[in-house]
């Protein structure tokens, strides 16, 4: 399956300046927040292909005019052409927000997904708004990870871990792709394609 991801900001090169066909070889388009619902619309149209999303943080605009076309797969277990994909949207709460969440809630959220995962089998991709802690993310309130993502990571491997949130504008160190045991982990932030 070949992935394009998406997240935080729109790229030139799938948008601004897009050429007929350029997306033409994705099978899948995975949104890992905080991007305009008109880019998601664009790009699920020109793809034709299934968009997966997730909430950002910023993503208010969604309660009420949702991407039309993309299938959201917060708190949910989707599956496309036997690829297991896990939503988990939203960041740590820093201020009041429709789609930021306390450790505990975040956890609460991963907990009621134990059935679905254990019926399944386990989860392949680990589709996310906000990182894991101590993995691609900061130490102060806005872009912290969550540390309920490092135990589902520990707990059913995916093979890939992919979020948003941190951009690559915030430092020349942060990394678009590492690895945490048997993960993948990936910075969606802009624009990357995955492999699966």
């Amino acid at each position: 399956m070949h992935i394009l991801a998406v997240a935080d900001v729109e790229s030139r090169f799938y948008y601004d300046y897009y050429k007929p066909g350029r997306l033409d070889g994705f099978d899948l388009i995975l949104a890992c927040g905080d991007l305009p619902r008109e880019y998601l619309e664009f790009l699920v149209t020109m793809a034709n292909r299934p968009l997966l999303y997730v909430h950002g943080n910023h993503d208010e605009s969604y309660v009420d005019r949702p991407p039309e076309g993309c299938i959201c797969i917060d708190d949910k277990l989707y599956v496309q052409d036997g690829v297991r994909f896990l939503g988990l949207g939203g960041s740590y709460r820093y201020r009041q927000g429709t789609y930021m969440y306390t450790e505990r809630q975040m956890a609460r959220r991963v907990r009621r997904l134990w059935p679905s995962i254990q019926r399944w089998g386990g989860v392949d991709v680990l589709v996310t708004h906000a990182p894991a802690r101590h993995l691609n993310d900061f130490d102060s309130m806005s872009h912290r990870g969550f540390e309920c993502f490092n135990g589902l990571l520990d707990r059913y491997r995916p093979r890939y871990f992919v979020h948003g949130h941190i951009h690559k504008n915030y430092g020349m160190s942060i990394p678009q792709r590492t690895v945490h045991g048997d993960t993948v982990v990936i910075n969606a932030c802009e624009s990357c394609v995955i492999d699966i």
